[in-house]
Formats: structure tokens, sequence, C-alpha cells
């Protein structure tokens, strides 16, 4: 009542007003606090372990079948192993149509099959992206598109041979132009699954334990003009043989290969385990082989006209060699009668000595 008593107060109908607006906006600040949901920058998944202060996230081992949704805007390295995400669809990382802040992120031993078109979008300040040890079916052309930051992809022991051709397309996007290192070991390539190298920034190339029987000589030449570029190669099975030329001759005149001296011959049984650089020349020089391909070519038309000479010998002069012949069985028959007459005079000469 004495509110309403001094309304014709002016200055306390001000006041009255002013607190009354300050009490609804403060109300309705708190109702909104308790309403809104709870941002995800303050809070860790359920299912993976937080480490804020060095932006870590680590997701390992559970059902799940998808990347977790709603990673925290501050995490900047991402681990998720030991899952079962067959497939890495597209924009997997995006969290509210919203790009993050990873720079590293580690996805192996997921069982990986399929990488759908853009699916590391949403992740442009990428540095390091290791699928290593996943079992990649089908890679699309565009897998790796949306990461112009990425500078080492780790792909060990991961690309099924099925997947090798959609490998190649997938790695000569533009995307991957400031790619330092690519590891591709474990994968039984049988050749360097990239269409051309001067489109990267490659410093390392690792191909180890892999089916390489050779390098053919166009790879050579590339690998000549990136001079900063190492290729790892140890541990596959190298066929030492005409063909191996361009590859040994690459060996002998540049240090490209760090580990050139664990290369070793698997073909043929005569050099197998020979290291690649102890090979003479001539034991992968084509022309040497086609030579004595060649002589022994040469060698065998030179018998083959001696064997039609010898029989047209034969053939001209076969009157007189049946002659020949004849006069040999007449011999022989001649010497056959005499035997038999002395044998027939004299059947057992035991007897005769008994009558004397």
């Amino acid at each position: 009542m004495w509110i309403f008593h001094s309304a014709n107060n002016y200055s306390e109908r001000v006041f009255f007003v002013t607190w009354s607006r300050w009490c609804l906006c403060y109300c309705a600040a708190v109702a909104c606090l308790l309403l809104s949901p709870v941002r995800t920058d303050d809070v860790c998944l359920s299912s993976c372990v937080c480490a804020r202060n060095s932006g870590t996230v680590t997701c390992r081992e559970g059902e799940d079948t998808e990347v977790p949704g709603d990673i925290p805007e501050w995490t900047s390295t991402l681990v998720i192993t030991g899952r079962n995400i067959s497939t890495l669809q597209r924009g997997a990382f995006m969290t509210n149509g919203t790009d993050l802040e990873v720079t590293t992120l580690l996805l192996s031993y997921n069982g990986i099959q399929v990488i759908e078109p853009y699916a590391f979008l949403g992740l442009p300040r990428l540095h390091l992206l290791d699928l290593s040890h996943n079992r990649l079916e089908t890679i699309s052309a565009r897998a790796f598109h949306g990461l112009p930051e990425l500078r080492s992809l780790y792909l060990n022991d991961s690309v099924l041979p099925v997947a090798t051709t959609q490998l190649s397309a997938a790695l000569s996007t533009q995307s991957l132009s400031n790619l330092h290192r690519l590891e591709l070991a474990g994968n039984r390539l049988m050749s360097i699954p990239l269409r051309a190298l001067d489109i990267y920034n490659l410093h390392a190339l690792v191909l180890v334990n892999n089916s390489i029987e050779t390098i053919g000589r166009e790879n050579i030449t590339n690998l000549y003009q990136q001079k900063r570029l190492r290729v790892y190669l140890s541990l596959n099975p190298f066929r030492c043989s005409c063909g191996l030329d361009a590859l040994y001759y690459w060996l002998k005149n540049s240090s490209q290969c760090p580990d050139a001296k664990h290369l070793l011959c698997s073909e043929p049984e005569a050099k197998r385990g020979t290291p690649v650089e102890m090979l003479q020349g001539e034991d992968v020089d084509c022309g040497t082989e086609n030579l004595e391909t060649v002589s022994y070519v040469f060698l065998g038309i030179v018998l083959a006209l001696i064997g039609v000479v010898f029989l047209m010998v034969l053939y001209l002069n076969r009157g007189g060699i049946k002659r020949w012949l004849n006069n040999i069985r007449e011999a022989c028959r001649d010497q056959m009668e005499v035997y038999h007459y002395r044998y027939e005079q004299d059947s057992d000469p035991r007897l005769a000595n008994v009558a004397v």
C-alpha cells in the first residue's frame, strides 16, 4: 500500500520502473543459462579422454561405427583407434558445420574400408593424417580434397590390392601439393603409385616391404629431377636381371635412397640375397643379354645349315652309300660262313683231344 501511496512522487515512480525492468532482465538471463545447451568446448565426449592443456582428445576401443560427434573446438590432436568405423563419410569431422582446429589426426586400427569424397572436409589446418593398419577397399578420387596444409600422410599396411589404382587417383589431387612425407609400407605395391612427382613437395617417400621388382626408366627420370626427395625401398623382391638397369645406375649415381645397402635380389636364384649395389653392370645390361640371345640364335642357325648340308650330301651320294653298305653286308656274310664252316669241322675240340 505504501508503494501505491507514494506513486505521486515522480522520483519514486522512476525508481520503481527501473528496478522492475532490471529484475525482469535478470530473470530472463538466468532462464537462458538454465535452458541453453552445454557448450561442446567445455565438455569432453563420454567415450573419450580429453586433455585440454595439450589439446588432445583420445577415443579408444568402442563399438561406435562413426566418427564421434561434437568434437571440442579446442582440439588440436584427435586420436581415434580400435573402433569399427568401416566408412569415413563426407564431412565426418565437421562439428555443426564449422571447421575444426585439428592439426594431427590418428585413425589407425579402425577397420576402415571406404573413404568417401570430401571425408576430411572441415580440417583445413590438418598437418598429419595417419590411416595405417586399416583395410581400404574403396578410396574416392576426392578423398583427400580440402587438406591444403597436409604435410604427412601415413597409409602403412592399409591399402588392399583392389584399391591400388584408386589410391593413385586419390593421391594425384592438387590438395596434397604441400605433402612432405608419404608412407606406403606393407601394401604389396608393384610400382610407385604416384602419377607425377612434380605436383608434390615431397621430402620422404617410404615404399618399404612391398612387391616392387623394379622401377621403370620414366619414374627414375622423375626421381633424378626431385633432388630433395628421399626414397626408402628395402624389403622389396627385386628381380636382378635385364630391366633393372635404370634402378641400378640410379642407386650408383645418386644418394636419394638412404637404405640402398639393404636392397637385395630376390631373383634369379643364383643372385638371391645379393645386394643390388654389388651387382656388375653386365648383370643388368639389357644390351648384353640381347647380344647373348642373338649369339645363341646364330649358333642354332649355323647348326641347322650344317645339318641340311649333311643331309644333302647323303642324298646326292645315296647310290655309292648303298653299294658301300652292300659290300659291308657281303663281307660280314662271308665272314660268318667261314665261321660256321670251321665250327662244323671241329664242333667239339675236346673230343679230338681224347681221340689222340
